[in-house]
């Protein structure tokens, strides 16, 4: 990386991003060996592990020697709860994050003062790649506080030398008085945050186009191409995915360009792999499969070959930014976020694309899973817009029927469809919940939602 000085101004071309591919293998080689050396010597798991495998660092001689290495799992960080893979003393942790917990214990990761310095360095080349730079005007609202988000954005678009408005999450009519009033010019959030602050503006009498903002830089969710559509379109901004996970550093991972060919991923930090889901091999690139990332200069908590659940796939032709380093396609689902209904692999994000290709939804949806007898079945609620859903019940009968089509032919599979009044879908300020599984509440009883149109 490179600054100017005064001011500090940042020079993409010149960041890591950029350099020949040999520089950056034998870089990642490097990082490599000292990273598996440091987790060897001062992380007792991952030690056992290797003695098991008769497979010490010295071993290590190039970048294939990684299969040789074994995966981390979120259940690793749970059953080591709370600072049991940590690779440094506490006196040298300087910040502690944690996930919510909602599934039991937090995951709990840590970070000496060098790791933020590498934190905030890969956040200044991902705001970089938007197109973002000193004089613009960021909303963050991202949540902060243990959540990763927040702060992540946070100190890389300061060092960027943009300017920082800290309103975190929630408070949807003050984050509107702020983008309106402040002429805001770029926005970190969730997607579906980004859509109810574009409904929400227009009950307001805001129209989110007329805005100043250019730029939305959005994740910590799955989002689709046709989101993306709907964001551009109706929030007339440029959209950016950018992604990260709390266990290997937060935002920051990786991020589109402009070109939105995928998102690069910034490997002289983070060696990525893409394996079988099923057997743990090893996939060529251009093959789908699950992520699993190597974080190559991380000190206070090291992760080797980390499996993320996420499905992607690698690229390495040439992205006409010029970026060299290996760019992953954008995270549609989680190999943990499929569900089976009557024999049949379904994913959310298959479904939304279905819904989302038929005109007079919205992109608010939510999936319900039940049992009957002994028998799974799927519901799936969508909202329409308020122009159809006054119409007549034969045009919503008409939608209805497109929509069960539409669903159908991607999955092979018939679902019930209900049609929803406009915001009568809960909203989420942070990642929107859209499946639902009572299969194992056996004693609930399903009471009738009277914001929902039922076309017989």
């Amino acid at each position: 990386m490179s600054w100017d000085a005064p001011g500090g101004a940042f020079h993409p071309a010149s960041a890591p991003d950029y350099v020949p591919l040999a520089q950056m293998r034998q870089l990642q080689l490097e990082r490599l060996r000292a990273v598996v050396r440091r987790a060897y010597d001062r992380v007792e798991l991952f030690r056992r592990r290797l003695d098991e495998r008769h497979f010490s660092p010295e071993k290590l001689t190039a970048l294939t020697d990684i299969e040789h290495l074994p995966f981390t799992t979120k259940a690793d960080l749970r059953d080591t709860y709370p600072f049991g893979l940590f690779a440094s003393p506490i006196e040298d942790v300087v910040r502690v994050h944690a996930s919510s917990g909602t599934t039991g214990k937090p995951i709990v990761v840590a970070y000496t003062r060098q790791d933020l310095e590498v934190w905030t360095s890969v956040m200044v080349r991902a705001f970089a790649a938007c197109g973002l730079n000193r004089g613009d005007l960021l909303q963050n609202a991202y949540g902060y506080g243990l959540f990763t988000g927040g702060l992540g954005a946070h100190y890389g678009a300061e060092a960027l030398g943009a300017t920082v408005i800290p309103v975190s999450g929630g408070n949807t009519d003050r984050q509107i008085m702020v983008l309106k009033d402040f002429r805001v010019t770029a926005i970190c959030c969730t997607p579906s945050y980004f859509i109810h602050l574009i409904e929400r503006a227009a009950e307001l009498g805001v129209r989110m186009r007329d805005l100043p903002l250019r730029v939305g830089i959005f994740g910590a969710e799955p989002w689709t191409e046709s989101m993306r559509r709907h964001i551009e379109i109706e929030g007339g901004i440029q959209a950016f995915d950018i992604y990260g996970l709390s266990e290997i550093i937060g935002p920051g991972v990786g991020v589109e360009c402009p070109f939105h060919h995928g998102l690069h991923i910034f490997e002289d930090h983070f060696y990525p792999e893409v394996i079988d889901p099923e057997t743990g091999h090893a996939m060529p690139d251009g093959e789908e499969g699950e992520l699993v990332l190597t974080t190559l200069s991380k000190q206070a908590m090291p992760m080797i070959r980390y499996r993320t659940r996420d499905i992607t796939v690698l690229a390495t032709e040439p992205c006409p930014c010029g970026r060299t380093v290996r760019r992953m396609g954008r995270i549609a689902r989680r190999s943990d976020d499929m569900f089976i209904i009557r024999g049949v692999n379904v994913f959310p994000s298959q479904i939304e694309a279905a819904l989302l290709a038929v005109e007079g939804t919205l992109p608010h949806y939510q999936i319900l899973l039940t049992r009957h007898k002994g028998l799974d079945a799927m519901e799936v609620q969508v909202e329409v817009t308020p122009e159809l859903f006054s119409d007549k019940i034969g045009a919503l009968e008409g939608l209805r029927q497109r929509l069960a089509y539409a669903v159908e032919h991607i999955l092979g599979l018939k679902v019930e469809i209900t049609l929803a009044a406009p915001r009568s879908i809960r909203r989420s300020e942070g990642k929107a919940e859209r499946v639902i599984d009572r299969r194992n509440l056996t004693t609930e009883v399903l009471r009738e939602n009277p914001s929902t149109v039922s076309v017989p």
